[in-house]
Formats: structure tokens, sequence, C-alpha cells
């Protein structure tokens, strides 16, 4: 497994986190923060950051209007911004004959929706600069739905094909805005589970990966603190060994 060299601070960084206002969320804007990263944290709703630094910003990513607004705000006050977390989410448990159509395309608006209009909000000045970066929290809920979770599991699917779809229009033409998913895994104030991965811990990985300076790793897919690869059938497995090929994963450290 490959350890990946991360940037012990980034002093002419500026990163904004969406869903800042979640525990995740809080976390990362601080743990960034500590790392010397100029850091806003967009919530649809008012929250007290964790760290003194963190520019809080009250926007409904749903609206692309409230949207550009924000990222306004955030550039006149900390500079354009080279991070961008996508974090907003809802996670709305009902049953698929309970849904209709508004509150199932509420979900993927802000799942999905919401991701692009800040990745809209960013891109132009990434692209006049030719580096960035933008990270999509994301699940493997799609892969295997749980029930109760359709618009959930939808709209995260929905939100991996666009990182892939932004990895295709943008990588060969600009290397050096990086864009990568990452699995934070479940944490316990998400979801209420006993075992769940801890935010302040969640946070560190998050932010290594936002610090990782490495163009290679461009529409990598991150679990926690490594890099996922997806499942191969045991004949591409002897093959690949056969062979002698095959790549080391890398690791956020």
């Amino acid at each position: 497994m490959q350890d990946s060299a991360i940037r012990p601070d980034a002093p002419d960084a500026v990163a904004v986190v969406t869903g800042a206002g979640s525990e995740l969320g809080r976390a990362l804007t601080a743990t960034l923060a500590l790392r010397g990263v100029a850091v806003a944290g967009i919530s649809a709703t008012p929250y007290q950051a964790e760290h003194a630094a963190v520019l809080p910003v009250v926007a409904d990513v749903r609206d692309p209007v409230a949207v550009a607004e924000a990222f306004q705000t955030i550039r006149e006050t900390l500079g354009a911004p080279t991070i961008l977390i996508n974090g907003a989410e809802v996670y709305p448990h009902r049953d698929i004959l309970e849904e209709t159509p508004d509150s199932f395309m509420d979900t993927v608006q802000l799942n999905l929706g919401g991701a692009f209009n800040c990745c809209h909000a960013v891109l132009p000045q990434m692209v006049a600069s030719g580096r960035g970066r933008i990270i999509n929290i994301v699940t493997f809920a799609d892969v295997r739905p749980a029930p109760l979770a359709a618009g959930y599991s939808v709209s995260k699917g929905a939100l991996r094909i666009l990182t892939r779809a932004l990895v295709a229009d943008l990588g060969d033409r600009f290397p050096g805005i990086v864009i990568n998913d990452w699995v934070p895994g479940s944490h316990t104030p998400r979801k209420g589970i006993p075992d769940g991965v801890d935010p302040r811990l969640a946070a560190e990985w998050g932010a290594n990966l936002a610090l990782l300076d490495d163009r290679s790793i461009n529409g990598l897919v991150f679990l926690q603190d490594r890099e996922h690869l997806p499942p191969r059938s045991l004949r591409g497995r002897v093959k690949d060994r056969v062979l002698g090929r095959g790549r080391v994963r890398v690791r956020l450290k």
C-alpha cells in the first residue's frame, strides 16, 4: 500500500465545506483550519463552528442563486476557493410508497444538485488558475440500496457518476484540478450506529485527502483512509498475478 505525501499545511489554500453544520462538517472545517487553511463552512441553517477561524456561511445549496451569493462572499472574505468538499446531504427514511415526486426530487436536488451547484461556482476560477481540489462525499448506497432510502441511494449513486463525468471532461485539459469520491464511513451522529467512525477521525482522513498534492490520484475513490479498488474476479486476480501486474493502493497518511 503506497503512502502518499500530505502537505503539513497549505497557507495559500482556501477550502469550502458544505454540510458544515453536521458533526462531520464541523470536524472537517476545524481540522482544516488547524492546518493553516482558510476555511468557509456552508450550511442551510446557522451553526456554531468548532474553530474561531472558520467562516460560517448560511446558504441552501439546492438554490443556485444562493450558492452564487455564498461563494461571492467567500471570495471577497477569504479569496478564491482552491478546495471544495461537497458534504451537504439529506437522508430521509421513507418507504417508496410514501415518496412523492416532490419529496424524491428534493432529496436528489440537495444530494446531487447541491454538489453540482457548488462545482459550478468554483470551477471557473480553478480552470483559470490551473489547480484545484474537489472531493465529493459519497457512499455505496447505490450498490446495495437499504430499505426506506430510495431517494438517498439514487442521489448518492448519481453523485458518484457526476465525479466521473467531471474527470472525463476536465482531466486531460486541466490535470491540476484533482477530483475524488470519498466514503468516510458511517459515523455515530449521522446514523446512530454505536460502533460508527468518530467524525473527528474521519475529518483527519478528509483533510489528508484534501491536502494530498498528487495529480495521479485524479478520479480515484477513497474509502476512509485508503484508496478503494473495485472487486476483481478470481480469474482476474490470478491473471494479474501471472502477468506480474497490479497497482499499490494509495493510503492517506
